[in-house]
């Protein structure tokens, strides 16, 4: 018989140690944890764009898919996950000093660069705040290169709320417009209630120099999309980022494919233009 040669995985399929040396709840089924590599020397191959995501790997389970919500300048990566499935379940019951894989970063990220000195409207729906919370950090980091940013986000009820601090932070900021609302407000909710869209009302939008960043709910974004057509922003100026159900993050098992598209390597930021026609598609 003759022996076969051991294949061995590429090293960008291999996850990288990283510990969780903190962990925030926003409620029972919602986490932050913040990553930090065992090895350091390994942290500049996990430089990313907010937009980007890492695969986080629990030993011996299985892996997901998740958006890196922590500013690109910080060494520890922030990864929001909600309890959905097998493998957060096993996340969940992990605390800080516990060690979990990374393999990352995939895909592309949101035009940042190419948004410099125009205004920002973002846009985004129950835990959708997380892929574009990097994106919001870079751009106050960087504050004098960008116009007015507008943030608007909604959830379906006031329990749904998370990075809180982070949206009174950003209320802070100078040029800055940020209105939450609550498709189920409880007593203590301080802002607008209703759903995302109808905050469109009250936010000034100038067509000729908005970029536009959203996520979400397709359901959500599918009706935003109408009324930035309606204030007249041009498809080339708004940017999705999707969800699929993605496995190996390099585009090869298909679980993510989108029309042509795969969500994993050609997203998860896409500009409007490119999916419209797949986009809201039963079973796409």
């Amino acid at each position: 018989m003759n022996a076969r040669a051991v294949q061995t995985p590429p090293i960008a399929m291999l996850p990288e140690p990283a510990v969780i040396v903190a962990k925030r709840s926003f409620g029972p089924e919602i986490h932050a944890y913040r990553l930090r590599l065992l090895d350091p020397t390994a942290r500049p191959r996990f430089d990313f764009l907010p937009g980007q995501f890492n695969m986080v790997y629990a030993p011996g389970v299985g892996e997901v898919a998740i958006s890196i919500s922590s500013d690109p300048d910080e060494e520890d990566l922030e990864h929001t996950i909600r309890i959905v499935g097998r493998t957060t379940r096993v996340i969940d019951d992990l605390e800080a000093g516990d060690v979990v894989g990374l393999r990352g970063p995939y895909g592309n990220g949101w035009p940042l660069r190419e948004s410099r000195f125009k205004d920002l409207l973002v846009v985004t729906g129950g835990l959708g705040c997380a892929p574009v919370t990097g994106a919001i950090e870079y751009v106050f980091r960087r504050r004098a290169s960008f116009g007015h940013v507008t943030i608007l986000h909604g959830v379906k009820k006031a329990a749904d709320l998370v990075h809180h601090s982070r949206f009174e932070a950003w209320r802070r900021e100078p040029n800055t417009t940020v209105l939450l609302t609550a498709d189920q407000p409880d007593r203590a909710w301080r802002d607008r209630s209703g759903v995302v869209t109808e905050l469109f009302e009250e936010v000034e939008i100038d067509a000729g120099r908005t970029v536009v960043l959203m996520c979400g709910p397709e359901v959500m974004m599918h009706y935003a999309i109408r009324h930035l057509r309606g204030r007249g922003v041009p498809d080339d100026r708004v940017f999705l980022s999707l969800e699929r159900n993605m496995k190996c993050a390099v585009g090869l098992c298909g679980h993510c494919q989108l029309g042509p598209a795969f969500v994993c390597k050609d997203g998860p930021i896409f500009p409007l233009a490119k999916v419209e026609r797949f986009f809201g598609v039963p079973g796409l």
